[in-house]
C-alpha cells in the first residue's frame, strides 16, 4: 500500500499509561508515558521533535480529552480521534504496543477516518448544556422519589396536581413536612385553578405519614432546592456564552417543538458551520437519526438507527414529541401519520431527523423557518386521495360523480 504520511504518530490510550509509536522513515520507536499534564507535554514535546505531522488516537472514553487538549496547540497537520471499532487489530494479538503500532500504521497509508471534533470554545459549551441536561433529569428522579414517599403514605397528591412542586403543591408539601395532617387545612392551600378540585384534594391528602417520611420528604424538597438553584446559574452561564448566536436561536426558536433551551443545545452540539456537514444525509447520519447500512446480496435489509450524538439524538426527540402535540403545523401531521402505521417510536425518531434537515438548512442559508401546512400531505397525495375515496364509495353501492367547488 501507499504511504501517505512519512512521520506519523499512533496512541493506545489508558487511564493511567499511553503507549505511542512513532513511525518515519529512520525506524520505529515505541515509549510509554503517564497521564498526568507533565507527562503530556513529554509526550507532545518527543512527537514534535520527532517531526511527526499526523497522530492518531482511540476516543477511549474521555481520556483523549486532555491529550487532544494539548496536541491542539502544537503546529500538528492533522490530530485524529478515531472510534474504537473501526480500528479493531486481529483478534489474539492484543497487547498496547501492537494496538499502538496498528494504530501508527493504519495512519500511515491513509486508512482511518477522524470523528468530528469542535473547537475548543464549542466543547466547553456543549459541556455546560451536558450538564444542564443532567440536573434537569436529575431534579425529575429527585420529583418522581417525592411521589414514591407520598403513595407509601397513602397520600394521592399526584392524582389531582400536575406538578407537586408547583406553587400549590410545594405548599402543602412543607406544611406535610412540618407535621400538617389535616385535609381540609391542607386542601386549602390551593391556588388559581386548583381551587376547584379541592374536594379531590381533601380525599387525596388523607393518610398516614410517618415520622421517616417526612424527614425523607425535607431532604428531597431541599435537594431539588439546590438544583434548581444550579441549573439557573447554569442557565445564566450558558446564555452568556450563548450571546453571539442570538440569531441563530431566533431563527431556529420559530420551529414547532424547539424552544431556546433546545436551539442552545442543538448550537452546543453542531455549532452554526454546516460547511463541515457535506450534506444533510452527513449531519443525520452523525447525529444518528437515520438507519445504518445493511446490505448482502443485492438485498437491503432492516438496520437500526446508529449511536450518533447521544446529546443531539435525545433533544431533537424530545422535541419532536413536543411538535406533536402542536396544531397545524406539518410536523404534527408528519408524527400523526407515521405514528398510525409504525408507532410512536419510530414517528419520533423521523420527525426528529425532518427537525434536524430543517435546521441544516436554516443555518446554512440563513433563512426563517417556513410552515407548511397540517394539510401538506393532503395536497401532494391529492389524486390518490381522491381515488381512494371514490373507490370506497363505490363499494358501499354508491354512483359517485366529482365537480370541482
Amino acid at each position: 500500500m501507499e504511504v501517505l504520511y512519512s512521520h506519523c504518530c499512533g496512541l493506545d490510550v489508558h487511564k493511567n499509561t499511553i503507549t505511542a509509536c512513532i513511525i518515519t522513515p529512520k525506524g520505529k520507536e515505541l515509549r510509554t508515558f503517564g497521564t498526568m499534564t507533565a507527562d503530556l507535554l513529554n509526550l507532545a514535546d518527543w512527537i514534535k521533535a520527532e517531526g511527526c505531522t499526523h497522530v492518531a488516537m482511540e476516543s477511549t472514553g474521555v481520556f483523549w480529552k486532555p491529550i487532544y487538549n494539548i496536541l491542539e496547540h502544537y503546529d500538528l497537520k492533522e490530530v485524529l480521534v478515531v472510534n474504537a471499532q473501526h480500528i479493531k487489530a486481529v483478534p489474539g494479538r492484543k497487547t498496547d504496543v501492537k494496538d499502538a503500532e496498528w494504530i501508527a500504521n493504519l495512519l500511515r497509508h491513509g486508512l482511518l477516518k477522524g470523528s468530528f471534533i469542535q473547537n475548543r470554545k464549542q466543547r466547553e459549551l456543549k459541556e455546560l448544556v451536558g450538564y444542564r441536561k443532567s440536573l434537569v433529569e436529575e431534579r425529575a428522579r429527585e420529583v418522581n422519589r417525592i411521589q414514591k414517599v407520598l403513595e407509601g403514605a397513602g397520600i394521592k397528591l399526584a392524582s389531582v396536581v400536575t406538578d407537586i412542586t408547583g406553587v400549590s403543591g410545594r405548599s402543602m408539601l412543607n406544611a406535610i413536612v412540618s407535621g400538617v395532617d389535616d385535609p381540609a387545612f391542607l386542601a386549602n392551600m390551593a391556588r388559581r385553578r386548583l381551587k376547584s378540585k379541592k374536594e379531590q384534594l381533601e380525599q387525596a391528602l388523607v393518610g398516614m405519614v410517618g415520622r421517616h417520611q417526612r424527614m425523607m420528604i425535607s431532604m428531597q424538597l431541599v435537594h431539588i432546592d439546590c438544583l434548581d438553584q444550579q441549573i439557573a446559574k447554569l442557565d445564566q452561564e450558558i446564555e452568556e456564552q450563548m450571546r453571539p448566536f442570538e440569531q441563530e436561536i431566533a431563527l431556529l426558536d420559530e420551529i414547532p417543538g424547539i424552544g431556546v433551551r433546545s436551539a442552545q443545545t442543538v448550537l452546543a452540539c453542531i455549532g452554526t458551520d454546516m460547511s463541515r456537514f457535506l450534506t444533510t444525509s452527513h449531519i443525520s447520519s452523525w447525529s444518528g437519526l437515520c438507519p445504518g447500512n445493511n446490505e448482502s446480496a443485492g438485498k437491503r435489509k432492516k438496520a437500526k438507527t446508529t449511536k450518533g450524538n447521544p446529546l443531539l439524538r435525545t433533544t431533537l426527540i424530545q422535541a419532536a414529541k413536543a411538535a406533536s402535540r402542536t396544531k397545524d403545523t406539518y410536523l404534527s401531521a408528519q408524527y400523526h401519520r407515521i405514528a398510525a402505521r409504525r408507532g410512536a417510536n419510530k414517528a419520533a425518531v423521523a420527525v426528529a431527523h425532518s427537525m434536524l434537515v430543517i435546521i441544516y438548512s436554516i443555518l446554512k442559508n440563513h433563512l426563517p423557518y417556513q410552515e407548511m401546512g397540517a394539510d401538506y400531505f393532503a395536497k401532494v397525495n391529492a389524486k390518490a386521495i381522491k381515488n381512494r375515496a371514490i373507490k370506497q364509495l363505490e363499494m358501499l353501492g354508491y354512483q359517485v360523480k366529482i365537480e370541482a367547488a
